[in-house]
C-alpha cells in the first residue's frame, strides 16, 4: 500500500499515517516554505511564486518562540521593540525565501523524493515512536488532536524532503583532504610566545590639563550631546496576585464540577483491530474462507497482506475509539472479540479486518481526580479573582480622570509616588518594558506635558498590573553648561589622552622595530615583561586575538604591534616565535568535523547568494 503514494491514498490507515508525517514536518519546521498563499495576499514573489502573508505570519511566530525560549525573561523587552520586532518578521520572511529558491533550484534540476524514502521518514519519527518503535495509537491521537488532511499536505512533504535533499548534496559531503585538515589544525593549535610592555591610559589621562576656554568650545560644539530626556513624576496602584487573600474551594463545589464534567474523566470504550489487504475480491473471499476452516489470521497477514506496515506488525492496527474509527471499520460492525469481517472494498484493493479485543468504558472516580480538581479550581478561583479586581480599578480609573483616588477606593489598594525618572531609568518598581511605555505615551503625556488622564490597567508578567497616571512632566532640554562641565571636562581629558597614548605607541613601535627600541622603552618608563605563551585554545582576549592576526618573525627578529586591554591601556606587544600545533588522533578527527562543517556552510550559503542574485524577489508586504 505503501508503493503509491503519488496518488490518493487508498486506504484509512494511510491516510492516518500521511497525516501524521506531514504533523511531524510541521512540528520539526520543516514546512516553512509550503504553497500556503492566495493570489491578492502575498507578503512576497519568488520567481512569480508566491509567498502568502499567513506564511509569513506562521514563519514569525515560530521566529518569535525560538526567540523568547533564548532570551527567557528579558524576552518581553526585546517583544516591546517594534524595530526589533520588524527586524525578526524580516528574517523570517528572508527563511522562506530562501527555502523557495531552493525548492525551485530543486526542481530544475529534477530532484524527487521516493516513495520508500517517504516510507522510511514514516517509521523514523520519534515523535510517533515508543521505545524506538512507530506506535500507532501515538500517531492517531496526535492526528486527532491537530485534525491534519493529508491529502492536501503529501505533495508539501514531498517538496521538503526533496529540498533537504538538495542540501545534503551540496553540504554533507564527508570528503575532506588530510593534508587540508592538518595544516588547519597545525595553524588553528600553534602557540605564540610574546612579551608585552604596557602604556597606562589613567596615568596619561591625570596629566592632562584643560582651559576652560576649551571647555566651552567643546559644549557649545556638541550640545545635542548634553540633551536632558523628558522626565516625569508618576502616581499608580500597583495589583499583585500574590497579594491577594488567598481563594477556597468546597467538597461540594469540587463534586459539582466533576459531575458537570464527568466525560473529561470517562475514557470512551477502545477496540483493537487487525487487517489482511489484497489486491482482489476473489482472493479476500479466498482468505476468508480458510481463516473460517482455522487458518491462522497472524499468519496470512504476516504473509499476504500488502499493507507492508501492517504486514510487519503481524496484521495489527492498533486500539481505536469510534470517534476515530475510519468509516470501512465501521461499515465492518464488528461487536465481539476475534469477528472477522467480509471483504470490504477501500478503493483498489480489499481488506478483511478483525476484533482482537475491547477495553469498556472507564469512568474516574471523583476520589482519583479530587486533588487535580481541587488545584484546578482553586486556580481558577484565584484568576477570577484578580481579573475581577483589574475590572473594578479599569471602570475607576476610566470613570474619574480627576485622580487615583477612585481607584484607591474600588481596590483598597494605596496610591504610590515617584521622584523624577526618564524612560531610561524607571524605578524598579515600575520598570517593565508595558508600564514604561504606556507612560511616556502620547496619551499620558503630550507637547504640553501631562495629559491629566489616567491609563488603563496594564498586565506584566508575575500575575500584576497597574494604574498610572503622570502627575508631573519636564520637557526634553539642554544641560546647562556648569552641570556638565565637569563631565565634559573628563570626556576631553579622555580624548587628548586617547590621542596621546596613540602617538606614544607608534613611535616606539617604530623605534622598536628599528632596534632602537631599549632607548625608548626607558624614556618611557616601561619595559617588557616575561615571555608568556597564547593560542586560539586560550580564553580569547583583544590581546590574544591581536597575537594571532600577527606576521611571523622572519631569520629571528621579532615583530610589533599594538592593542588595547580591558582598561583601554596601550599595550605593545612582542612577537618572539610561533610553534604549530601538534594535534593527536582525537583532535584531528574533531577538527575534521569542524573543518567540514566550516566548508559546507560557506557553500551553503554561497548557493543561497547565487540563487538570489538571479532571482527576481519582489516583496510585497511584510505586516
Amino acid at each position: 500500500m505503501m508503493e503509491n503514494l503519488r496518488t490518493k491514498a487508498n486506504s484509512p490507515f494511510l491516510k492516518i499515517v500521511l497525516a501524521l508525517i506531514i504533523l511531524s514536518f510541521v512540528l520539526g519546521g520543516v514546512m516553512m516554505g509550503g504553497g500556503l498563499g492566495g493570489g491578492g495576499n502575498n507578503a512576497a514573489e519568488v520567481n512569480g511564486q508566491p509567498i502568502s502573508r499567513e506564511q509569513l505570519q506562521q514563519a514569525f511566530q515560530q521566529e518569535r518562540q525560538s526567540l523568547q525560549e533564548y532570551l527567557g525573561d528579558k524576552f518581553s523587552e526585546v517583544a516591546s521593540n517594534e524595530e526589533s520586532m520588524n527586524m525578526l518578521r524580516r528574517q523570517a520572511l528572508d527563511s522562506l525565501i530562501n527555502n523557495q529558491l531552493i525548492n525551485q533550484y530543486a526542481n530544475e534540476l529534477g530532484l524527487s523524493a521516493s516513495d520508500k524514502q517517504i516510507e522510511q521518514a514514516i517509521f523514523a519519527m520519534p515523535i510517533f515512536q515508543t521505545n524506538g518503535q512507530f506506535d500507532s495509537e501515538k500517531y492517531r491521537d496526535v492526528l486527532n488532536r491537530y485534525n491534519i488532511n493529508a491529502d492536501n499536505f503529501a505533495a508539501q512533504m514531498r517538496q521538503d524532503l526533496v529540498r533537504a535533499q538538495l542540501s545534503k548534496s551540496f553540504t554533507g559531503t564527508d570528503f575532506a583532504l588530510p593534508s587540508e585538515v592538518k595544516t588547519y589544525a597545525e595553524l588553528f593549535m600553534q602557540e605564540r610566545e610574546i612579551r608585552t610592555a604596557t602604556l597606562s591610559l589613567a596615568q596619561i589621562q591625570a596629566k592632562q590639563v584643560i582651559s576652560e576656554d576649551e571647555l566651552k568650545a567643546y559644549y557649545d560644539a556638541n550640545q545635542n550631546s548634553f540633551i536632558a530626556p523628558e522626565q516625569v513624576q508618576v502616581s499608580y496602584v500597583e495589583m499583585d496576585a500574590a497579594a491577594m487573600p488567598k481563594a477556597t474551594i468546597t467538597d461540594e463545589e469540587i463534586k459539582a464540577f466533576y459531575e458537570q464534567n464527568l466525560k473529561n474523566y470517562t475514557q470512551a470504550e477502545q477496540k483493537h483491530y487487525s487487517m489482511i489487504q489484497v489486491a482482489s475480491e476473489k482472493e479476500a473471499n479466498d482468505i476468508v474462507n480458510e481463516l473460517k476452516n482455522g487458518a491462522d489470521f497472524i499468519a496470512i497477514a504476516t504473509e499476504k497482506s500488502t499493507d507492508k506496515y501492517s504486514a510487519a506488525n503481524k496484521g495489527a492496527i492498533g486500539w481505536m475509539e469510534a470517534s476515530s474509527t475510519p468509516s470501512e471499520l465501521i461499515s465492518a460492525n464488528l461487536t465481539e472479540k476475534g469477528q472477522v469481517s467480509a471483504p470490504i472494498k477501500s478503493q483498489d484493493s480489499y481488506v478483511i479486518f478483525r476484533l482482537d479485543d475491547i477495553k469498556p468504558e472507564v469512568v474516574k472516580p471523583l476520589d482519583e481526580v479530587k486533588e487535580s480538581l481541587e488545584v484546578t479550581l482553586l486556580q481558577d478561583k484565584s484568576i477570577k479573582q484578580f481579573y475581577d479586581l483589574q475590572q473594578k480599578v479599569s471602570e475607576a480609573a476610566t470613570n474619574d480622570n480627576e485622580s487615583l483616588i477612585s481607584v484607591e477606593n474600588v481596590s483598597g489598594l494605596k496610591i504610590a509616588t515617584t521622584d523624577w525618572f526618564d524612560r531610561n531609568n524607571p524605578p524598579a518598581a515600575l520598570n517593565f518594558p508595558k508600564v514604561v511605555n504606556e507612560i511616556f505615551s502620547e496619551r499620558l503625556v503630550d507637547k504640553n506635558g501631562s495629559t491629566g488622564i489616567n491609563s488603563d490597567v496594564i498586565n506584566v508578567e508575575g500575575d500584576r498590573a497597574f494604574v498610572v497616571r503622570v502627575t508631573h512632566f519636564k520637557a526634553e532640554m539642554t544641560e546647562p553648561f556648569e552641570k556638565v562641565k565637569s563631565d565634559i571636562e573628563a570626556l576631553v581629558k579622555r580624548q587628548k589622552a586617547d590621542a596621546q597614548l596613540k602617538a606614544e605607541g607608534d613611535k616606539l613601535v617604530a623605534e622598536l622595530k628599528a632596534g632602537k627600541g631599549e632607548e625608548a622603552l626607558n624614556a618611557a618608563g616601561i619595559k617588557f615583561a616575561d615571555v608568556q605563551k597564547v593560542s586560539r585554545l586560550m580564553p580569547q582576549t583583544a590581546i590574544t586575538n591581536a597575537t594571532m592576526e600577527m606576521p611571523q618573525p622572519l631569520e629571528g627578529k621579532p615583530t610589533y604591534t599594538t592593542a588595547r586591554d580591558e582598561q583601554d591601556n596601550l599595550v605593545i606587544i612582542q612577537l618572539d616565535k610561533v610553534t604549530l600545533g601538534q594535534p593527536t588522533k582525537e583532535e584531528l578527527s574533531q577538527l575534521t568535523r569542524e573543518y567540514q562543517g566550516a566548508m559546507s556552510a560557506a557553500v551553503n550559503e554561497a548557493l543561497i547568494l547565487n540563487l538570489r542574485s538571479n532571482a527576481k524577489i519582489e516583496i510585497q508586504n511584510l505586516e
